[in-house]
């Protein structure tokens, strides 16, 4: 394939994409997936009206990036107007769900077994807990800052389990709701806990197959895909898009990060081996996604990209490829 023919090397095409709702980045651990997002957040609201950027990697990178505390509260970022951040857990969205249904008694225990015994509910319960969440805040665009690829790739499925286990259980309801509700006020329960319950759980339903559509319209979502040049990286980063076809998630992006180039003229030898290694997996994934994807490279940085200023500075290189300096 000749170049002129290659994709832009920059994420320009994300922020054109004004029909973009949901943008998730994510890869393997360590790859500067944080970096990338909050970069690419920064970006996003030069040219749109809300940005909300979203943790959802238990480690929790965000605060770090900044150098501002966030918390499950969307926050302002320092130096930004249209920005916020936040930084969710979802095994701790499911636990305050757990605390609130105890409050209904038997029932709440109830529900509460019925949904952990269906595999993934309850991690995919507190995923629907976030996006409610989510939903009812008014941002033009959601950047997703996710944990490393296994947990990516079961939060993006989280839709369909949710779709599938919330169906049973609400078909539970209807079935034996009137039964449930007689013994609850036999053993002097509140008749109508279980209703707000099974009310709860269609309302998530409703909300979870909205997503799910919306998450598989490319026109409202995108995974930018982060890796840096080196087998393990690329071999996960494929893993990942390959997944993300069978969820049937657009992706058309690829971030390598951490890249050298040495100067002709260097005595480095360290840089030298490592610049060579990454130049072979570099063509590598050229020979695999030059075809439909923009392959964006970034170099490996001799500061710590932290703060507003530092990040404006290097998203940058997001939209402008980045030229190495000539000797």
């Amino acid at each position: 394939m000749s170049d002129p023919e290659l994709l832009p090397p920059t994420l320009q095409n994300v922020l054109d994409q004004t029909t973009l709702r949901w943008i998730f980045c994510g890869g393997k651990g360590g790859v500067g997936k944080t970096t990338t997002s909050c970069s690419l957040a920064i970006q996003l609201s030069k040219v749109r009206k809300s940005v909300l950027l979203i943790s959802t990697d238990p480690a929790h990178n965000l605060s770090d990036a900044f150098g501002q505390k966030f918390g499950k509260d969307a926050t302002k970022v320092n130096g930004f107007e249209n920005l916020h951040a936040m930084e969710i857990d979802p095994t701790s969205a499911i636990q305050e769900m757990v605390e609130n249904s105890d409050q209904n008694g038997m029932m709440g225990s109830m529900m509460q077994d019925l949904a952990f015994a269906i595999p993934g509910v309850d991690e995919a319960m507190g995923f629907a807990e976030i996006m409610k969440h989510v939903k009812s805040m008014e941002y033009d665009v959601i950047v997703f800052d996710t944990a490393p690829t296994g947990h990516t790739l079961r939060f993006l499925s989280f839709p369909t389990v949710l779709e599938k286990a919330l169906g049973k259980l609400s078909s539970l309801g209807s079935r034996f709701g009137p039964m449930i509700n007689q013994m609850s006020s036999i053993m002097g329960g509140d008749a109508g806990s279980q209703e707000d319950m099974f009310a709860k759980l269609e309302s998530m339903r409703a909300i979870i197959t909205e997503v799910n559509s919306q998450f598989k319209d490319p026109e409202k979502t995108t995974f930018v895909c982060v890796c840096i040049s080196e087998f393990l990286s690329l071999y996960e980063t494929e893993r990942l898009v390959q997944e993300l076809t069978t969820y049937e998630i657009d992706t058309h992006n690829i971030v390598v990060n951490q890249l050298l180039f040495p100067k002709k003229n260097s005595n480095c030898e360290n840089c030298s081996v490592r610049h060579k290694m990454q130049q072979k997996y570099l063509n590598e994934a050229h020979e695999l996604y030059d075809e439909f994807f923009h392959i964006v490279l970034l170099p490996l940085m001799t500061d710590e990209v932290r703060g507003p200023e530092k990040l404006t500075e290097f998203s940058k290189m997001l939209v402008e490829p980045y030229v190495p300096p000539q000797d």
